[in-house]
Formats: structure tokens, sequence, C-alpha cells
């Protein structure tokens, strides 16, 4: 059986979108939601990692410069731990700066995008970045 698009084996994938920007953090909710998949939003890095301690998503969304805990110690907190180190993480970023790019490449970001993002480029990387977790279910668990 084939799965659809947005699903890890016919299981909705559980994207959370941290955006300090809430119109965007509503635009990307709204737009990955249409695409299939459930979306679980915070707008500040310090409820995001609230939000993955109480379900680990499939998939992260990060803005990097977001209010409360800077997005770069997010993501060096979720590399240290096993449980969240195999999630894969977007950044989103409003800098363009070749800094900003290598360091988040350095913490092991999935993709990289600046804002604006087309909506067709982020569903892109998404599926992408989802489908070994369709094939293989337990690959999060084994990264």
């Amino acid at each position: 059986m084939r799965s659809r698009p947005g699903t890890l084996g016919g299981k909705l994938a559980k994207i959370l979108v941290i955006e300090g920007d809430l119109s965007f953090l509503e635009l990307v909710r709204v737009h990955l939601a249409g695409a299939g998949h459930e979306v679980v939003t915070a707008e500040d890095a310090a409820l995001g990692l609230r939000a993955i301690i109480g379900e680990v998503p499939d998939l992260i969304v990060l803005d990097i410069f977001v209010p409360y805990l800077d997005g770069f110690e997010l993501l060096k907190a979720l590399r240290t731990d096993p449980a969240t180190k195999p999630i894969p993480v977007i950044v989103l970023t409003g800098r363009t700066d070749d800094e900003i790019y290598a360091q988040a490449r350095k913490l092991g970001v999935a993709d990289f995008f600046t804002k604006p993002v087309e909506r067709d480029q982020l569903i892109r990387s998404i599926e992408r970045l989802l489908a070994p977790r369709r094939t293989d279910p337990g690959a999060a668990e084994s990264g």
C-alpha cells in the first residue's frame, strides 16, 4: 500500500514550526496543513522546546532568530539528545549571510531557505526529507 503525501505509513506527519513572525507562522501553518501535515506551532524557541518535549515531531521548521532562545542554541540542544538528534530541521531565515548558512549546516540542518520561501519549494523539501521515514518508520529511532 502506498502512503499519500504528508503521511508516514498512512499516519499524518507531525511538523513543528518555530517562527517569531506570527503572520508568517500562520502562513506556513496553513500551507503545511493544506499539504496534509499535522502542524504544531510555536512563536519562540522556548515554546518550541516544550512542544518537542511533549511529543517529538517528525520534522521541524525553524527560524534561527526567534525570541527567548536563539535558534542555534535550540539546534545544539536537539543534536545532543538521542531522542531529537535524528529529527530533520529546515531553517527559514530572513538573513542571507554565509556565516548563518555555515553555522546552520555545521549543526546538521537538513535544508536552509531564505524568507520569503516559495510554498512549493518548502513542501518539496519536506516531502523529500520525510520520504525515508515513510519507507522505514523506525528510521527516526535508528539515527
